[in-house]
């Protein structure tokens, strides 16, 4: 027997709204602070900075919108997801570093954001599975 409140459409939103919270607060901090999202992008050696800086605030906020708003969500979930595993592999490389607790916590990070990927893998796949039925 399934409870009512674990199908709740606003369960699932503020689900939704959890998943994507590191990006809409990472967009948004970079938008008010530019020379900040420039300092990251140079810190990162991705360049031109400016530009994938931009870059960066559209993907996270525009695939954000639309996992919450719900249209083209499996769109959005992809976008992200595929961001994530490609900026993991750019800042979290734990294998790189000496032993210590820098690489425990980067090691640490590097595993969460694969749970995040597939976070986003499962959001994009149930929106393409409802999609079907439809």
């Amino acid at each position: 027997m399934t409870m009512r409140w674990t199908t709740s459409p606003a369960l699932r939103w503020i689900a939704l709204l959890l998943l994507c919270a590191a990006y809409l607060q990472g967009g948004l901090q970079k938008a008010f602070d530019f020379p900040g999202a420039i300092a990251e992008m140079n810190h990162f050696g991705l360049s031109p900075a400016a530009p994938m800086a931009i870059a960066v605030i559209v993907l996270e906020l525009g695939a954000a919108a639309l996992i919450l708003a719900g249209r083209l969500r499996w769109l959005g979930a992809s976008a992200l997801g595929l961001f994530t595993l490609l900026a993991t592999f750019v800042a979290l490389r734990f294998w790189e570093m000496p032993a210590g607790q820098a690489r425990f916590m980067a090691a640490n990070a590097f595993f969460e954001h694969l749970g995040l990927v597939g976070g986003f893998m499962l959001v994009a796949w149930q929106d393409l599975r409802e999609r079907a039925h439809v």
